[in-house]
């Protein structure tokens, strides 16, 4: 073969060798974005839930008209303040497999928000325990069912079994224990590329502290020994895998 054909051949081979690895780190950072973008919206519906606890709790009324619509605008503003991204468009940022999956995620909320409407509603009752832990857990079991994108809570001391960390959470969670506070995600590939695993952490707020605050071991509204947590440390975090055929 002439030197000038091997040389264009090589060139031609290491063209498409280079296009393919960068075709495969858009793909992981597209693949993180989307992990960071569900964490993100489930966390927004657990602030509105948050946000809505007296409306909730009120036993005067019984319809609150906390209903799985008003719980749609209610999210769809918060995930919009959080990120600048407004789903009720096709924003160009958000790519379509990704629109997907929040939709998705969206309507596992509704879900859940519809399957609380006779608790939400009851009069006389105060405490309902339909916190943000609650819903947080139930939205991400729905999404989870229907999606091949696994989204639990998870915590060191869960007080629902279910949110048990499993190897790799408890690992991460106690490196995130001694970690200053910060709102950037734990993010890494296993099985040479093949599972994203994200952890967000969550911190107790002041209102999370009625029922996980001091008094340590004397029992909350819902039943369960206190944590005596203190504002600022660290609640637990969303943990989210996406293996790299989830499309």
């Amino acid at each position: 073969m002439p030197r000038s054909k091997f040389f264009a051949s090589l060139g031609l081979i290491l063209a498409l060798f280079w296009s393919q690895v960068a075709w495969a780190q858009i793909s992981h950072e597209e693949t993180e974005r989307t992990a960071e973008l569900l964490g993100t919206f489930l966390n927004a519906g657990r602030a509105i839930v948050e946000r809505n606890q007296l409306l909730i709790n009120d036993p005067r009324r019984g319809n609150k008209e906390f209903t799985p619509a008003v719980f749609e605008q209610q999210v769809l503003d918060e995930f919009f303040h959080q990120t600048h991204i407004d789903l009720r468009t096709s924003p160009v940022s958000v790519p379509a497999a990704t629109k997907e999956l929040l939709t998705l995620l969206l309507l596992a909320s509704k879900d859940v928000v519809a399957d609380a409407q006779f608790v939400i509603n009851q009069r006389g009752i105060g405490y309902k325990n339909f916190v943000p832990a609650t819903f947080g857990s139930q939205a991400a079991r729905k999404f989870s069912k229907r999606s091949k994108v696994t989204i639990r809570q998870t915590t060191l001391d869960p007080r629902n079994l279910q949110n048990a960390p499993d190897p790799y959470e408890e690992a991460a969670l106690r490196r995130l224990t001694t970690a200053p506070v910060s709102t950037t995600p734990i993010v890494e590939w296993l099985d040479d590329g093949k599972l994203l695993r994200t952890l967000m952490p969550i911190y107790y707020s002041d209102d999370c502290l009625t029922c996980h605050g001091d008094p340590k071991g004397i029992l909350d509204i819902s039943g369960y020994p206190r944590e005596g947590a203190q504002v600022g440390e660290l609640a637990g975090a969303i943990s989210i895998q996406i293996p790299s055929d989830h499309r």
